[in-house]
């Protein structure tokens, strides 16, 4: 429900401009935010293996042990369906889990509550209406969002949860941890299923001592662990026009507060995720006896954090956190004091708290320096192994060591758009007039899977006379385990073709 992807930059070159998901380093991006099969399992991450778990036909579809009934408004392809049990952020020293874990590890029991098992399985009712989410909303779309039916779906974010939590109010605070499915754009650095991380603290006025909310959160945050991090935060706790209060609601004591202690426990969080990726870094570098003077130096300073005034839709004053790390600022979260609407909705009206939201495949890939978020799906041993042991004793985490190099091999297709001028004979979501690039991108991850490293638009222009547009895509089929051969480069991109004539109703140039 927070954020973007921009933590990538550190990791990786932008070869294009790339549109911002409201995640959690979500959107994560998360965040983003993170699965794909490349049809033979001798070389790929394949996600076929994970098939038992999902079955199909013209009226149901089975995720996980569950049927549920489908529709006009399904559009989830098996390929995705195929990943729904994967569960990365559960499985045994897997880069995601273990940064789970280490985030995990700042907010203790029995004040939070860790749930990692909820069904990715929900209701529109409960991803987009329990959050107040308008109904003209873009992330409702079909183009954005995976659907089983017009009233179920893939969870697109972990507050798909919230409301259920806030209702029943077994903790002070709760950390959900879940996979989460969005339609997105193809790179190294998005993917349709990644992994969140949605945390929340609470406190009840009508049960804390004399009802006095403030005095109990401030006490609250004296009992937290302090740090050495170099802290900028040059404005108020909150601001009238920029980052208000939640006025009828909150007083500026209650609002400051809640502020300090939110800050205060994200510092931690964050400082106990970037000493380890400095620690990690340096004996790596230690190893290889090829640290510099400028590596050392890097290592010894404090980290450095900002603060930065945000909006968000569920939260007021909200912010993001910037950490300064390889010469750059990274945002690297999102969050915010509680909309006291949505305690209300819940059933909680006296409940006063905050939130916020992180993207764990953005902050793995940070943590190992794992460069192309594919490689959290291989179930290549090479990857694997190198993790093995690390979730017992974080102290063991090491950069991630690439074991293989395998060659880029570029393809382009071109095509009009169906359209009343347009031989294809129309397409049935409507022509030209409905293109949106995730449906492009949807027909290559099915046809070609893994062994897809990005898709660009290269070209695109309107004929003056008949008005069709045209588009040319740059296909780079690159696999992360081996050298592709002439022939499934081929075959793989006549399935790209095949798939945006049946589906889109292209015509091909």
């Amino acid at each position: 429900m927070f954020g973007s992807r921009r933590i990538a930059k550190v990791l990786l070159p932008r070869v294009s401009s790339r549109s911002s998901i409201a995640l959690l380093v979500q959107r994560s991006g998360p965040f983003p935010s993170s699965a794909r099969l490349c049809w033979r399992a001798a070389y790929s991450s394949d996600a076929a293996t994970s098939t038992a778990n999902v079955t199909t036909n013209s009226k149901t579809v089975e995720i996980n042990g569950k049927k549920y009934a489908t529709d006009s408004w399904f559009n989830v392809s098996s390929t995705v369906l195929s990943l729904t049990s994967r569960k990365l952020h559960l499985q045994k020293d897997h880069p995601v889990a273990i940064t789970r874990k280490i985030i995990e590890s700042v907010f203790p029991e029995p004040t939070y509550r860790y749930y990692n098992e909820f069904d990715p399985v929900v209701s529109t009712y409960e991803n987009f209406d329990s959050l107040g989410f308008p109904p003209d909303h873009p992330g409702r779309a079909r183009t954005d969002t995976y659907y089983i039916n017009k009233n179920t779906l893939l969870r697109t974010h972990t507050s798909a949860h919230e409301a259920e939590l806030f209702r029943a109010s077994a903790s002070g605070g709760y950390l959900i941890s879940a996979d989460v499915y969005r339609r997105d754009e193809v790179d190294r650095s998005h993917y349709p299923v990644f992994h969140q991380m949605e945390g929340a603290r609470v406190w009840d006025r009508d049960k804390v001592p004399g009802k006095d909310l403030a005095a109990a959160v401030l006490a609250d945050l004296e009992r937290l662990p302090k740090h050495n991090m170099t802290v900028e935060d040059p404005n108020p706790p909150f601001h009238p026009e920029r980052n208000p209060l939640q006025a009828g609601h909150h007083t500026e004591a209650e609002a400051a507060a809640v502020a300090a202690h939110l800050k205060r426990s994200l510092e931690l969080m964050v400082n106990e995720i970037f000493s380890r990726a400095k620690a990690a870094a340096a004996a790596a570098n230690a190893a290889a006896g090829d640290a510099s003077p400028t590596d050392n130096k890097n290592n010894e300073e404090p980290l450095r954090v900002r603060w930065v005034e945000a909006y968000f839709p569920f939260t007021s004053p909200s912010w993001e956190l910037e950490v300064f790390y390889q010469g750059d600022w990274l945002e690297v979260l999102g969050c915010g004091v509680s909309r006291q609407e949505l305690h209300a909705g819940a059933g909680r009206p006296s409940q006063v708290g905050w939130a916020f939201g992180i993207g764990l495949e953005r902050i793995a890939m940070l943590l190992f320096r794992i460069p192309d978020i594919r490689l959290f799906w291989s179930r290549d041993e090479r990857f694997l192994s190198q993790f093995r042991g690390v979730e017992d004793d974080p102290s063991r985490i090491r950069p991630f060591v690439p074991f293989s190099k395998h060659p880029a091999c570029y393809k382009d297709v071109s095509f009009w758009l169906a359209g009343a001028f347009s031989a294809a004979g129309g397409n049935p979501r409507g022509g030209a007039a409905d293109w949106h690039e995730n449906d492009l991108m949807e027909v290559v991850r099915d046809a070609a899977g893994d062994c897809v490293e990005d898709v660009r638009l290269v070209d695109e222009f309107t004929h003056p006379k008949t008005g069709r547009r045209s588009k040319c895509y740059r296909i780079n089929y690159r696999s992360l385990e081996k050298t592709l051969t002439n022939q499934e480069t081929n075959e793989m991109h006549d399935r790209v073709v095949r798939g945006l004539v049946e589906k889109l109703g292209v015509e091909i140039r």
